[in-house]
């Protein structure tokens, strides 16, 4: 039995519909770009602190479509940039330079680099430069707090501040405290000059500051600076709030209720 024409047109319809599109969705997945590094890694070997690295990462575009770069970034004390056209066409090279400066590092550190590009499947590449960075002996200044809340402070009264300073380097670390307002002391001992620690040894510091005449929030900053080549400078955060007797009365005062009705815990 013969179908109607009508029947045949409609199929032979569908059947055209479907193979232009499975046409348009092959040839669209085909023509697709893709970011192929000959390497993700750069390994440098042992490098003098200071040492400027300088790298280039080469690409290719292996896929059929235009490669667009997007964006380079970088990790921190890292530099990169695209030093090819920011459009690669199908089968072309490209490059990213790299430029590490390894001044205040030391041991083994990574830096990343992030390629940002117009590549489907890894639309950001993450390459990588290593090193071990050697530094010659040197004195290594650590503290055991950068931060210190002293709370509630009676004005007039002197604040101290006990601090450890060491040194974990080689060589001798040469330190000098500097504030204002405020007395040194290693031990009972009232520092005047610059305090020397021996490789491996350290020193208890009691920071003695004055709260004459104040009043309200303490925010005070105390600097120590050294012979470390790393870390020359570094300070000593203290904060709190200073109060004068009457103030301290007044509060008193305000919460005795408080203080009557608990008994306060024994320390």
């Amino acid at each position: 039995m013969r179908k109607p024409a009508g029947v045949l047109f409609w199929k032979l319809l569908l059947l055209l519909i479907f193979l232009t599109g499975f046409s348009f969705l092959f040839s669209f997945a085909a023509e697709q770009p893709r970011i192929t590094f000959k390497e993700t890694v750069k390994s440098f070997s042992k490098v003098k602190e200071g040492t400027k690295l300088r790298h280039e990462f080469v690409f290719t575009n292996t896929g059929n479509a235009p490669l667009l770069i997007k964006r380079v970034t970088t990790s921190c004390g890292c530099t990169a940039a695209l030093v090819s056209e920011e459009k690669i066409l199908p089968g072309k090279e490209g490059r990213i330079s790299v430029q590490f400066d390894t001044r205040g590092y030391f041991g083994q550190v990574t830096k990343q680099i992030y390629v940002e590009s117009n590549d489907p499947v890894e639309p950001t590449k993450v390459l990588e430069i290593q090193a071990e960075i050697e530094v010659p002996p040197s004195p290594r200044l650590e503290l055991d707090v950068y931060n210190y809340d002293a709370g509630l402070i009676l004005s007039g009264e002197e604040l101290p501040v006990k601090i450890r300073v060491s040194n974990k380097g080689e060589l001798d670390l040469q330190v000098e405290f500097s504030h204002r307002q405020a007395t040194f002391f290693a031990g009972e001992k009232k520092i005047t000059g610059p305090l020397k620690i021996g490789p491996g040894r350290s020193q208890e510091i009691i920071i003695r500051l004055s709260t004459d005449n104040r009043t309200g929030m303490l925010r005070e900053y105390v600097l120590l600076k050294s012979n470390d080549p790393l870390r020359s400078t570094v300070s000593v955060y203290i904060s709190g709030y200073i109060v004068s007797m009457e103030q301290l009365k007044e509060l008193f005062q305000k919460y005795r209720h408080l203080l009557e009705k608990k008994e306060l815990p024994l320390l």
